[in-house]
């Protein structure tokens, strides 16, 4: 193709840039010569485009022409595609220096395909390693609190109703979101059509707020455990704690399966893109199933958990001055009766040591539970800030990695429960590693044969774990009928 009328070139140079040809046509006769050089012109799609005035660059560049001239540089060679002030920078460009040139503009570094390859060859694989992580911890991890409460009957109480409901629900999560989720990470690409794109999405939302639903429901539980621990058998019965059970698991229907599935969740324009392109799989909201979904989903569960959480820490705070105090006045007065030289009513006076390793005890739980609230906050907060975002600005784009990996560290949290629960509770410590030993290589066989038997029910107890359990025991109670009372309840 000439180039304004002359004749055609001596040389023409095949650029692969973005995976489509490009054709770069240089009228050069002679190399060697000291003659001006016409404009080079950029041809795309059959339309001529300057690229830059290159007088000056290409008497610079005489080297890289003689490359061009004598045949050195093909179209496997890798180009950049860097455009910095109206110049197109072009690497990979052999010569006895070893390095590459730039023939407009800034140069850029050579990448050889080979290179490239093992490159991104090696970010597949690091890719793979953290995703099969996350969802094996999350299967692995759920699975074992499940195993290790129905096998142990000192778990087996109110409080953990939630505990085994939200690994349920985190343990769904990995099974049906984040292996999806992980197909599209790795290939690239979706692969199972527009149907279960709609059944994807819809698994991804409900699992995903059923969960951080769980996790609000156990935030109230603990609040009325610590707070009022009187008034909890009366508040949190098995009835109450089976219909919130039931809410926390049909509400995110509504959310998720209804909307999806009908298209309300998008616009007309998208939903039809969609389906007349079932090899894409985009999950693009409108504006009211943002803010609606988002509220819903985390918003007001973090709300309320937050809220929860704080009353806790209060109370935890004020029982542990109380302790202090309590034991202060107790060391006083037992230094002014030796002084006095008057018999000490030793059971009255001195604070009871259980006492003050129950109010520790109690505040590690709130501190427990101040992780749990933190690790929700740090997994869910980024990924919804996106969200609500990038829904309600339009113009506003993410790269695809960052919106991937926003995805990834919220399903994180679903990995993350089990190892809080076996790292700072005591209980649940025990139980998973007598559950792990039982289930051992050396045990399969037993653990094969105790998994057909059926386990005992749970507990008909109103205690909430082992911290409400000691508070109870512990404290003092004003009249001793309520004390009577009490320890007959908890028996």
């Amino acid at each position: 193709m000439p180039i304004n009328g002359s004749s055609p070139p001596s040389s023409l140079l095949l650029i692969r840039l973005s995976s489509t040809n490009i054709t770069l046509m240089t009228n050069e006769t002679n190399a060697n010569s000291s003659i001006a050089l016409p404009k080079p012109a950029l041809y795309y799609g059959g339309q001529r485009y300057n690229v830059i005035d290159v007088e000056q660059d290409a008497i610079a560049n005489m080297k890289y022409l003689n490359f061009v001239a004598n045949g050195l540089v093909d179209e496997n060679v890798m180009v950049g595609n860097d455009v910095m002030n109206d110049a197109v920078s072009i690497g990979g460009i052999a010569g006895n220096d070893g390095g590459g040139s730039s023939l407009y503009g800034p140069s850029s570094s050579s990448v050889p395909v080979d290179a490239s390859n093992e490159s991104h060859l090696t970010f597949v694989i690091v890719k793979c390693f953290i995703i099969g992580f996350i969802i094996l911890a999350a299967i692995l991890g759920n699975m074992l609190v499940i195993i290790s409460v129905m096998r142990h009957r000192k778990l087996r109480i109110i409080t953990n109703y939630f505990v085994v409901s939200l690994a349920v629900a985190d343990m769904l999560v990995a099974l049906c979101a984040m292996t999806f989720n992980a197909s599209v990470e790795i290939s690239g690409k979706w692969m199972f059509g527009s149907v279960m794109c709609d059944v994807w999405n819809s698994f991804d939302v409900y699992f995903s707020t059923a969960s951080i639903m769980h996790l609000c429901c156990i935030s109230v539980d603990r609040y009325y455990a610590i707070v009022q621990p009187l008034d909890y058998p009366l508040i949190m019965t098995s009835r109450r704690v089976f219909i919130m059970l039931i809410i926390v698991w049909l509400a995110p229907a509504l959310l998720s399966f209804l909307p999806i599935c009908s298209g309300w969740y998008t616009t007309s324009e998208n939903w039809k893109y969609l389906k007349s392109n079932p090899d894409i799989c985009e999950f693009k909201v409108n504006k009211a199933y943002a803010i609606v979904s988002s509220s819903v989903s985390f918003w007001i569960p973090g709300i309320v958990m937050l809220s929860m959480y704080y009353r806790i820490y209060q109370e935890a705070d004020r029982q542990e001055r109380l302790v202090y105090r309590s034991k202060v006045a107790a060391l006083l007065l037992e230094k002014h009766l030796q002084i006095s030289q008057i018999p000490k009513p030793r059971p009255s006076i001195q604070v009871e040591q259980s006492t003050i390793s129950t109010m520790r005890r109690e505040r590690k739980a709130a501190r427990t539970l101040g992780i749990i609230m933190s690790a929700f906050l740090l997994c869910w907060l980024p990924f919804f800030l996106w969200y609500i975002t990038s829904s309600l600005c339009e113009s506003c784009s993410t790269p695809r990695i960052v919106v991937g990996i926003l995805f990834w560290i919220g399903y994180f949290n679903s990995a993350l429960n089990p190892i809080i629960y076996a790292y700072f509770n005591r209980d649940f410590r025990a139980a998973f590693k007598k559950t792990l030993k039982f289930c051992s290589p050396h045990n399969l066989i037993n653990c094969r044969v105790s998994a057909g038997v059926e386990m005992p029910p749970f507990v008909n107890s109103t205690a909430s774990s082992e911290i409400h359990m000691n508070i109870i025991r512990a404290r003092q109670y004003a009249t001793s009928a309520s004390s009577a009372q009490l320890q007959t309840l908890y028996q």
